[in-house]
C-alpha cells in the first residue's frame, strides 16, 4: 500500500472528526460523541502532535503524541526511561483494519517520540482488547502495571525507544 504519513493540518479537521466518529461503538473503543473532539484536535495541532496516514489524498489512519499528566503520574513507569512519551488516539478506518496500518502508525509514532528526545514510550491498553494486546506484544512492550481510569481497566505498557 502506497501511503504517506504527515503532520495533520487544519484542513484535515473534518476528515479526522469523521475517522474518530466511525470508531464509536466499536469493540474496546471507549470513544463517544464528546471524545475525541474539535478541542482534542485543537490541542494536538497546537503541539504539532497529530499525524495522519494518507493514501490518494484520503486519511486512512491517525495517531497523536500525547501529554496526559494523569497517565504520566502513575507510579508504575520505569524512571530510567524518562523522559518518556505517550501515543494516543490511534485510529484506522474500519475498512483498512487488520492490514498492518496500525502497526505502521505505531512505529512512526515511536520513531517520532525518539526523534523528539524521549528515552521511552508508555501508554494504556484496555486489558480486554485482545487484538491490540497482540499487536503491542509484537513490538516488545512489557506490562509495567495495571490501572483503572476513564471507567476502564488498563494494562500500563512501556518500552525503551
Amino acid at each position: 500500500m502506497d501511503h504517506e504519513i504527515v503532520m495533520a493540518t487544519e484542513d484535515d479537521r473534518k476528515e479526522l472528526l469523521e475517522l474518530y466518529r466511525v470508531q464509536h461503538g466499536r469493540e474496546f473503543c471507549p470513544w463517544n460523541e464528546g471524545y475525541p473532539s474539535d478541542e482534542t484536535i485543537d490541542y494536538d495541532l497546537s503541539r504539532d502532535s497529530l499525524f495522519v496516514m494518507k493514501k490518494d489524498g484520503t486519511i486512512r489512519a491517525a495517531i497523536s503524541i500525547e501529554k496526559d499528566e494523569d497517565v504520566d503520574s502513575l507510579d508504575c513507569w520505569d524512571q530510567s526511561l524518562m523522559p518518556s512519551g505517550e501515543l494516543a488516539r490511534l485510529a484506522v478506518l474500519p475498512e483498512d483494519q487488520n492490514r498492518g496500518l496500525g502497526r505502521i502508525m505505531l512505529q512512526f509514532g515511536m520513531d517520532e517520540l525518539k526523534r523528539r528526545g524521549n528515552k521511552g514510550i508508555h501508554f494504556l491498553v484496555n486489558r480486554y482488547n485482545t487484538p491490540a494486546l497482540r499487536s503491542y506484544a509484537s513490538f516488545g512492550f512489557h506490562t509495567a502495571g495495571e490501572c483503572h481510569m476513564y471507567e476502564q481497566d488498563f494494562f500500563c505498557y512501556e518500552k525503551e525507544l
